[in-house]
């Protein structure tokens, strides 16, 4: 059994200004930095035992695994199959206003995303089988690997507070992938 625990990044500025960040750096706030400090250590007093783990390699994430790991000293690695939706030129706009508007042709497609997520877990399953990794990651990609694997629609998966942690476990892939439905989120 291969067993993910799913990390959103903590709070950041852009979070706060409902600001689409996409593939943007963004900046933890001081509560996001205390999220991740929580986390860390809820993830401690678990008794998670983790073999690594993997996290995004946009600052946000980046920001937030320090501080996880601050409490749990294992492997870390970059791993950038974990980054958020590319909004394209939606990116770093309100997003009140891109509810309100077409999604621009150069952001990332539900299918391309969902595409992503199985191409993560398929990394995961060929490195890291019978492994518990720690994957600190995105609100909606989050999601997007969780509705892979149930082979559900994005929008039947809750959506993630900021430091908030989801356990999933698999022996073997889904053999037939749902692709989800479209969702615009702050995350």
């Amino acid at each position: 059994m291969t067993t993910i625990y799913l990390v959103r990044h903590g709070e950041t500025e852009e979070n706060q200004r409902q600001i689409l960040q996409g593939h943007m750096p963004g900046h933890l706030t001081a509560l996001g930095r205390e999220q991740a400090d929580v986390c860390g250590k809820r993830l401690k007093e678990m008794n998670v035992h983790p073999d690594i783990m993997l996290y995004s390699d946009l600052k946000r994430t980046i920001d937030t695994a320090e501080i996880i790991n601050k409490q749990l000293c294992i492997p870390t690695k970059p791993c950038p199959l974990l980054r958020e939706r590319d909004w394209g030129s939606f990116t770093g706009k309100p997003v009140i206003r891109a509810r309100q508007e077409q999604l621009p042709d150069d952001a990332e497609s539900v299918e391309a995303m969902f595409q992503r997520a199985r191409r993560f877990l398929s990394f995961v399953k060929e490195h890291y089988e019978g492994q518990t990794i720690i994957a600190v990651g995105h609100g909606l990609f989050n999601r997007a690997i969780q509705a892979v694997l149930k082979g559900v629609e994005t929008r039947d998966i809750p959506r993630m507070e900021n430091a908030e942690v989801r356990r999933c476990e698999f022996d073997e892939l889904p053999k037939d992938w749902d692709c989800g439905s479209d969702l615009i989120s702050a995350d």
